[in-house]
């Protein structure tokens, strides 16, 4: 494909040659530019609809990237990212686009774990980024998306969607529209327990999928985690919870045969001990709610599939008309069968916790 103008205003090593789209993300624009001197990066462009503030975005990025390589004394601990020719790390085109590029790694990046190991790994990674990033001074990061794990706030959007029904598709989905609305209280559980104080904010990922943890190809073993767009003040809960919800899943997020859609205890278990391995930092409340994380984030996504359907698919991107609305299903479904297993969940954290923590 053609090059785009924008790979050449980074201060690579080499000149820009080639040019290809990357990855399947639902948000950003991402290519992989290589270079005459054969050198790689990811250069993306930012989706203004989601993220209001660009800047905002990769300075929140860079900081936590900054510290943990500082930290760490490792500089292959976590993304590097690569200024524009006038000192930016945010790079803003004459259209009023937003840019920014970062040094590809060679790695394995995995949609499913094709073992219990490699979701492990996963846990190991999201768990060290949670410990690791325990002392960086959460009130300096920039609030990326106002509420986004607000549940309680994501159904106010839900309803709202529900009064307006932009897309006059209410009437086909009830079921769906009944089903979330009876999970409500579920919903605002972990919401309700920080304003009380009973949860502490810690710096979160908030995208923690299996295909954002990058693996040694060899050694199969973590070396870092990427995507940090949503990187902001959040709970651990919600951080533990979306690994699960992506990962234990049996399902893709797409499948149309909700019969499939199960949670996978033994990759619930081995994620948990990874994640509590890595995470020594928790309080003994945070690794109690954990799978609260599982479920509140199942039901919120699926809430937010509902309500971008409703609304005329705005935010997620879409590759057919019906396709939220699937996902919408696929989460519900997911949900209702992590509840026959709650109290299972429950044991196995309070299993591995002790185990790990005494």
């Amino acid at each position: 494909m053609q090059i785009p103008k924008q790979a050449f205003a980074f201060q690579t090593v080499g000149t820009p040659s080639e040019c290809i789209q990357y990855g399947n993300g639902h948000i950003n624009s991402t290519l992989l530019v290589t270079t005459d001197a054969g050198r790689k990066y990811i250069l993306q462009k930012i989706n203004k609809y989601v993220f209001k503030n660009p800047e905002n975005v990769v300075a929140n990025a860079r900081g936590v990237t900054e510290f943990l390589r500082e930290k760490t004394g490792d500089p292959n601990s976590a993304l590097r990212y690569i200024s524009d020719t006038t000192g930016k790390f945010c790079h803003c085109d004459d259209e009023g686009e937003y840019w920014r590029m970062y040094d590809f790694v060679e790695a394995i990046c995995l949609e499913a774990p094709e073992s219990p190991e490699d979701f492990y790994q996963s846990a190991v990674a999201f768990g060290t980024f949670q410990h690791q990033l325990s002392d960086y001074p959460v009130e300096t990061l920039h609030e990326i998306i106002p509420n986004f794990h607000n549940t309680p706030d994501r159904y106010r959007q839900l309803k709202e969607a529900i009064a307006a029904d932009a897309a006059g598709r209410k009437a086909s989905v009830e079921a769906e529209i009944a089903f979330a609305l009876s999970q409500e209280e579920l919903g605002g559980t972990l919401q309700k327990m920080l304003e009380a104080g009973e949860l502490p904010l810690r710096v979160t990922h908030n995208d923690t999928k299996l295909n954002n943890v990058l693996l040694d190809a060899e050694k199969r073993t973590a070396l870092c985690v990427i995507d940090l767009d949503t990187v902001m003040p959040g709970l651990s809960a919600f951080d533990f919870g979306d690994s699960i919800r992506f990962g234990t899943a049996t399902a893709k997020e797409d499948t149309v045969d909700l019969s499939t859609m199960r949670m996978d205890l033994e990759l619930f278990e081995a994620y948990t001990k990874g994640f509590l391995t890595a995470a020594t930092a928790l309080t003994d409340k945070e690794v109690e709610v954990l799978p609260y994380g599982a479920m509140i984030m199942t039901l919120e996504v699926g809430v937010r599939f509902l309500t971008d359907y409703l609304m005329g698919d705005v935010y997620f991107r879409t590759h057919y008309p019906e396709q939220n609305l699937v996902r919408c299903r696929t989460q519900f479904a997911l949900l209702k069968d992590m509840l026959t297993k709650r109290e299972e969940m429950d044991r196995i954290v309070a299993k591995i916790a002790k185990e790990i923590r005494g």
